[in-house]
């Protein structure tokens, strides 16, 4: 049977590009650049919880590794390292080499080295934590929103929380026709939201010049919102009608449950920012030249917390976000 370190080289070692000394001595050895701050972060993805126990291993290893990417672009930061430590119940080297697979691929359309981490027996486990640079004083923070900026949102919402519906039983999709198009309706749309998020890397990026702040959507739209709006001392009123989703969703906006998906669902990984109005023919520029939607909300007000409106009528959702915990 393959030992600790057989298992690292086998599956998790791979030429690195930014990176003076990486996996295979006691401690990495990275070199920040000139007039830049480390951007650090940490997710933690437990079976059960974050992923079925069946989970396609490939899609294991993306998501663990997109969904701190998301975390990084929502700072404005380049991401450069990341370390992986996994528990693992026993040794399977088909799952652990399709594990790898997912984990790597997004590692390389991202552009991130592997440096370092720990494998050890229990239950199935993985934490990554990533780091990144961004030039001191651009980051992209969730206290610097101001009054009167618009909230914008990239691509759509909702379509994860449809698939993990559909997955747990609660609702039936049918066969995409569209294939993964985003004007899909289906099945495949959604689960490939909830399984392979693609972060906003080059959104947050190029938010730098633009936006006051930023945060990714992970936990649902009120929640995350809500977290800038609280930090930056401000509030907002925002129109499910404008919130932008695929068409299964928007035809049954005046279902409780759709509404919840689209508003708390989580696990969307777009990007919820704010700008200033004068910057509403750069964002738009911005959309097209990156080939992604991104869609004016609603703007930031004086009167503190966050109101949903549906039909001119408050949402009362019994559910506001994920909550660990809640």
């Amino acid at each position: 049977m393959p030992s600790e370190f057989d298992l690292i080289q086998r599956y998790f070692t791979k030429p690195t590009h930014h990176t003076a000394l990486s996996v295979g001595d006691d401690a990495a050895l990275v070199t920040v650049s000139d007039g830049m701050q480390l951007v650090v972060s940490t997710d933690m993805s437990v079976a059960g919880t974050h992923f079925f126990h069946d989970a396609v291993p490939y899609d294991i290893g993306w998501k663990a590794l997109a969904v701190n990417v998301s975390d990084m672009a929502a700072m404005g930061a380049q991401t450069k390292w990341a370390t992986l430590a996994i528990a693992l119940p026993e040794i399977d080297e088909n799952w652990l080499a399709e594990f790898s697979r997912g984990f790597f691929a997004c590692a390389e359309q991202f552009n991130i080295d592997l440096i370092g981490g720990d494998t050890t027996k229990g239950a199935l486990n993985i934490s990554v934590t990533i780091m990144g640079e961004v030039p001191i004083g651009k980051a992209l923070k969730r206290s610097s929103a101001q009054l009167g900026d618009d909230i914008w949102v990239s691509g759509t919402l909702g379509s994860a929380a449809l698939g993990l519906a559909h997955l747990q039983g609660k609702i039936k999709l049918e066969n995409d026709v569209a294939g993964l198009d985003h004007s899909s309706t289906g099945l495949q749309a959604s689960i490939h939201a909830l399984c392979r998020p693609i972060p906003r890397a080059a959104l947050g990026l190029a938010l730098r010049a633009i936006a006051t702040s930023c945060i990714d959507i992970s936990d649902g739209l009120l929640a995350d919102l809500g977290h800038i709006l609280k930090a930056s001392n401000l509030g907002a009123s925002i129109d499910l009608e404008k919130i932008p989703c695929i068409e299964m969703l928007k035809s049954n906006l005046d279902n409780a449950e759709f509404q919840t998906y689209i508003l708390a669902g989580g696990d969307d990984y777009e990007l919820c920012f704010t700008a200033p109005q004068s910057k509403r023919e750069a964002i738009n520029n911005l959309s097209k030249q990156l080939n992604i939607s991104i869609t004016r909300i609603a703007s930031t007000r004086m009167d503190i917390g966050l109101q949903a409106m549906f039909n001119n009528k408050n949402l009362t959702l019994l559910k506001q976000g994920f909550d660990h915990f809640g």
